[in-house]
């Protein structure tokens, strides 16, 4: 199978152990109106590193510091059929601002007793797990693959 695109995914911790999930609009290719990780499509000629910074900037603006904790990559979906190669990165947000781009309409920081009430992309969960952020438990087990 063949990798079609590379994407960084970006999940911002707080201290009290919120993610935070961007409402994307309803003119996002992938998963309109659905909650997702700022994120984006590696360039070429770009490292998933410097994407996962440009993609941050781009979509949650740039007044706010974090620290990285974690990455995890290259892996490939299994949502979409392992066509992208994946990149995590594991922030903890250590304060500022959200600014909202266009491409998405809300913004909120879920903690794990109610992420089940977001309707989350596919892979969201997926990502979760593999950065070992919440139980799995806390998790929707029908968009996690099988052990």
């Amino acid at each position: 199978m063949t990798i079609q695109e590379r994407f960084s995914i970006n999940v911002l911790e707080n201290s009290r152990h919120e993610i935070l999930l961007l409402k994307r609009g309803l003119a996002t290719a992938l998963g309109p109106g659905l909650w997702g990780f700022p994120a984006g499509h590696i360039n070429p000629g770009e490292s998933p590193a410097a994407c996962s910074i440009r993609e941050l900037q781009e979509e949650i603006g740039n007044h706010y510091s974090i620290e990285l904790i974690n990455t995890i990559g290259p892996i490939r979906d299994t949502c979409y059929g392992g066509i992208y190669q994946i990149y995590l990165y594991h922030y903890h947000w250590l304060g500022g601002e959200i600014h909202l781009n266009h491409e998405h309409t809300d913004y909120a920081w879920v903690g794990k007793h109610d992420y089940k009430n977001y309707q989350v992309m596919d892979g969201i969960d997926e990502d979760l797990l593999y950065l070992n952020i919440w139980p799995r438990s806390y998790l929707n087990a029908d968009k996690l693959p099988v052990i």
